[in-house]
């Protein structure tokens, strides 16, 4: 084989290439190789992140419900604890209230009891001195007979 000055120039000019591919062109294709793997793993990592930080709000989100759950539970509880309060307060006052009417009608239906039979009585001691003065007109002196009257109007 012969070397000849093709050869050589096709040698020279492979090396100028080389170096030329080395020197302007590999080191910028290698820096946006690596800022790209550098935003592949940045987006890696922030989806990963992401994924997480989802995670944490599901379980957030789950407590909170449970915890207004339960919130709501015991507002219910104390709202259907506190209307039963309600009613038998409400309850307790009727039964005070119809005791009170009860023992002031009693009172009131007492006195008028008592006046209607101390109006019977004058009445009935009226119609028996009337009774007895027509019977006796002659005879009865009531000045004389008051005590016989007050005591039989007592006794009725």
């Amino acid at each position: 084989m012969e070397f000849n000055a093709t050869l050589l120039g096709q040698a020279l000019t492979f090396a100028v290439l080389v170096w030329f591919t080395m020197k302007f062109v590999w080191p910028p294709l290698t820096n946006m190789m690596d800022a790209r793997a550098k935003r592949i793993a940045d987006g890696l990592s922030a989806a990963e992140r992401g994924k997480q930080d989802l995670e944490a709000a599901e379980k957030r989100v789950a407590d909170e419900l449970h915890k207004a759950r339960k919130q709501s539970t015991e507002i219910m509880l104390a709202a259907e604890k506190r209307a039963h309060q309600i009613v038998e307060e409400a309850a307790d006052a009727a039964r005070n209230e119809s005791a009170r009417i009860v023992a002031e009608a009693k009172t009131v239906i007492d006195q008028e009891v008592l006046r209607t039979k101390e109006a019977l009585r004058s009445q009935l001691a009226d119609l028996a001195v009337a009774g007895a003065t027509q019977i006796l007109r002659r005879e009865i002196d009531p000045a004389k007979h008051a005590d016989l009257l007050a005591s039989i109007k007592a006794e009725f």
